[in-house]
């Protein structure tokens, strides 16, 4: 297998309900997480990206959190249905998705 190009993390963190920060797990980051290892295979792109889960990240109130590498994109409210796009924009065509970026002034 050759070193892959990419390495998506997805938050897949969960608190109990009712946690002040919520959790990205509460946002359904499981699916994400998933179907992103799903499209990976069906779309040939095993060797060139690989996706890992991942405990906190940091930014719950916006999650699911999804993290492109080496790009460093941090991707917000990412739902099932952003999960082809990621794939086949970001990691298939090296284009970011500027509408599920995290904006610079999240971070303060």
């Amino acid at each position: 297998m050759p070193k892959p190009s990419y390495h998506i993390l997805v938050c897949t963190n969960s608190r109990p309900p009712g946690h002040p920060r919520g959790s990205c797990g509460e946002s359904g980051s499981n699916a994400i997480f998933e179907k992103l290892a799903m499209g990976v295979e069906q779309k040939g792109l095993f060797g060139k990206c690989t996706v890992t889960n991942t405990g906190c990240i940091g930014p719950c109130g916006v999650g699911p959190v999804v993290i492109v590498y080496p790009d460093g994109v941090w991707y917000q409210k990412v739902q099932p249905e952003d999960v082809d796009e990621i794939l086949d924009q970001h990691v298939s065509q090296g284009k970011k998705i500027d509408r599920l970026e995290i904006p610079d002034e999240l971070w303060g």
